[in-house]
């Protein structure tokens, strides 16, 4: 059976074109199908595509769900990777969802490459007969591996997975950035930094 990658894209919205022009509206969008830009990625991969409409809450819930164990690859066995890719105006968007997802899922590698891709949009006039305009654009995108399983550390772009607690010493170190949990003991108490609340020993 071939591999086929899991994709999740959410709708977008359409951008108008320069001012001018504004009386037409896209029919159509495509970009370039090159690889991605991260070697030796499964073919089965669950691939998010983070577009500039696209809902945050809906791309995390979908990938929080897959991530923690309740999606299977083609084996039948627990999703151990993901790869977010967004371009143009969803590269901070792309950003911001592989952030949230690394503090629900927790000890998560991360490979992350910038590139540029080729966007083909297709304008038409709403008036019949007038010309309409296709364009080829150059932009900037971005492509981020997050895995739960190591990944190499002399790869360019690479982070370790993140350290949520942080003992409370450091808190004057921050600026008291950090909240203290009350404790009657001298014993020092660890901060969660997704929900500010206190870390089990």
């Amino acid at each position: 059976m071939e591999h086929q990658p899991t994709s999740f894209t959410p709708s977008s919205h359409s951008s108008s074109p320069k001012a001018g022009q504004s009386n037409l509206r896209r029919i159509s969008r495509t970009e370039d199908s090159s690889l991605y830009p991260i070697p030796g990625l499964a073919a089965d991969i669950l691939h998010m595509r983070v577009k500039d409409g696209s809902k945050i809450r809906n791309l995390l819930r979908f990938a929080t769900a897959r991530m923690q164990g309740d999606g299977r690859d083609s084996t039948g066995t627990s999703l151990r990777q993901v790869v977010f890719t967004g371009s143009g105006r969803a590269v901070t968007k792309t950003i911001t969802c592989v952030e949230i997802l690394k503090r629900k899922v927790e000890g998560l590698h991360q490979v992350s490459k910038l590139y540029y891709k080729t966007v083909k949009e297709v304008w038409e006039s709403p008036q019949q007969g007038a010309p309409g305009m296709t364009m080829d654009r150059t932009v900037a995108a971005i492509c981020i591996l997050l895995s739960k399983d190591p990944l190499d550390p002399h790869e360019p772009g690479y982070q370790p997975p993140q350290i949520l607690c942080v003992p409370t010493e450091g808190v004057e170190r921050h600026g008291g950035l950090f909240r203290t949990a009350p404790s009657s003991q001298h014993t020092a108490k660890r901060l969660c930094l997704d929900d500010w609340s206190v870390c089990p020993h």
